[in-house]
């Protein structure tokens, strides 16, 4: 089977982290293949924040109902997209994906925190002094895995793929 596809297929959400640094070096890494990503019209309207200091971690974990165990990570990844971008929520998807699978590859864990028009959204762009012009799309929980959780059970695929017409 093909690396990638691999990947792909073993990739679970994780939400239990050693305490453990992931290397900048790395973290640079996933950002790179994160900005590699298609979007709309080439706009590449994201810029993507590393967090890794432990007190803005757990600032941000507090604020995040679906987001706690993100204080435990090696560091969280948010992406913001300019706030005009008309493909901004699917760019900033695309790159997400991206950062995800680039992870996986790394042996690190990640866990995808809904932040999009959240209740919480405004909170963590004021922690972060975030721009007025930028959105929060996607944060990201980033690190070592304590435990690689069982995989959920997924539809089958004849449940969801169709050909031709519906």
């Amino acid at each position: 089977m093909l690396e990638t596809i691999k990947v792909i297929k073993s990739r679970v959400s994780v939400r239990k982290y050693l305490d453990k640094e992931v290397p900048k070096e790395i973290l640079e890494d996933l950002v790179d293949c994160g900005r590699l990503a298609p979007s709309g019209y080439n706009r590449q309207p994201w810029v993507f924040l590393v967090v890794t200091d432990k007190a803005l971690k757990e600032k941000l974990a507090d604020v995040t109902p679906w987001g706690r165990f993100l204080k435990e990570a090696g560091a969280g990844i948010l992406i913001f997209c300019e706030k005009d971008a008309e493909t901004a929520l699917e760019d900033a998807c695309a790159a997400a994906e991206n950062i995800i699978i680039s992870a996986q590859a790394y042996g690190l864990g990640t866990c995808w925190i809904n932040s999009y028009k959240k209740a919480h959204s405004e909170d963590v762009k004021r922690l972060v002094n975030c721009p007025d012009n930028l959105e929060l799309m996607v944060m990201l929980a980033v690190g070592y895995p304590a435990e690689i959780p069982q995989r959920p059970k997924k539809k089958e695929l004849h449940e969801v793929l169709k050909w031709q017409t519906f």
